[in-house]
């Protein structure tokens, strides 16, 4: 199973069996890490993945759970 949790003012930390890929489907060699932390403040230095620069530079946005609407239906 994977887990991914969008933390408050922080990354989106990805953790279980996964694959990342670039948009030409070329996957990130993670080296056997089954635990990530990608960026969501867009200062990280090591996009798509955060190195901290978050907390350096302030980042907010608090996170809670919702429902998503229904998705439109495809015409």
């Amino acid at each position: 199973m994977t887990k991914i949790t969008v933390q408050s003012n922080g990354p989106i930390r990805i953790e279980g069996e996964f694959e990342i890929f670039d948009p030409e489907g070329r996957a990130f060699g993670l080296a056997g890490r089954t635990l990530i932390s990608l960026c969501r403040c867009g200062q990280s230095q090591n996009k798509p993945f955060c190195d901290g620069s978050h907390a350096r530079t302030g980042f907010q946005d608090p996170v809670t759970a919702r429902e998503l609407p229904p998705p439109k239906p495809k015409l």
